[in-house]
């Protein structure tokens, strides 16, 4: 609890996952992908409780061992590759949060989003009296040096004049890193779709914490990157 506000953590965790298959319970130093926001969300002191959603009997199951919330699973057209993460807030929050005052949405994409961060980020949202905050991390390279390409691969036009600069000398861009999202929870409901506005804020990490498990690529920069956490 904080500010008298009832916390709940909602961590979606479908099975199926076409560019990296099973990812949200492969093992990543012994631990399923998703025990690590678990994890992270156990040892928030703010969290009253953890929502797991799953189409995945397997992660149900685990879930269930680690004594969390994971009722049931989610309803098929909730199990898609179309049904977004707007869908699974309204469907999860209309059954089941009806004591909560705020919602934090944790992908477990993102193991190395401590409860360190999940606790700074709920501080943050308070004290603007947010409806919405969600994570964001500098980008790695400016998208003023990005642009489209044509069929000849031509270069010609590709970066304006202006922004033909040394790095340090662009402003500073940043991203949605995915790792945690907050939701006033009557102000979602009313809307029914994540959007930002004037009362929407952003929660900066680093980009070493902002990891973002997509890809067989992805993964195995996670177990560098925890490999090299354990060393030091």
């Amino acid at each position: 609890m904080l500010n008298d506000k009832r916390v709940l953590a909602l961590i979606p965790a479908r099975g199926g996952s076409k560019r990296l298959p099973r990812k949200n319970i492969r093992l990543l130093k012994g631990i399923p992908l998703i025990g690590w926001t678990i994890t992270a969300a156990k040892q928030s002191q703010y969290i009253d409780e953890i929502f797991i959603s799953t189409d995945d009997q397997e992660i149900l199951s685990y879930a269930q061992t680690l004594a969390v919330w994971a009722p049931e699973l989610r309803p098929a057209e909730l199990a898609t590759d179309s049904a977004t993460s707007s869908d699974v807030l309204v469907y999860t929050l209309n059954k089941y949060a009806h004591n909560y005052d705020l919602v934090v949405l944790l992908q477990p994409t993102s193991p190395f989003r401590n409860a360190q961060h999940i606790d700074e980020a709920l501080e943050l949202f308070i004290a603007n009296q947010a409806e919405e905050l969600a994570s964001v991390t500098p980008c790695e390279h400016s998208p003023l040096w990005t642009n489209t390409l044509p069929a000849n691969h031509s270069l010609n036009g590709f970066i304006k004049t202006e922004n033909l600069k040394r790095s340090q000398e662009l402003p500073d861009f940043y991203r949605f890193n995915g790792a945690i999202y907050i939701f006033d929870i009557k102000c979602f409901l009313i809307k029914k779709s994540i959007s930002y506005g004037e009362n929407s804020f952003a929660y900066v990490m680093d980009n070493e914490h902002s990891l973002d498990i997509d890809t067989e690529y992805d993964f195995k920069l996670a177990e560098a990157i925890s490999s090299l956490q354990t060393q030091a």
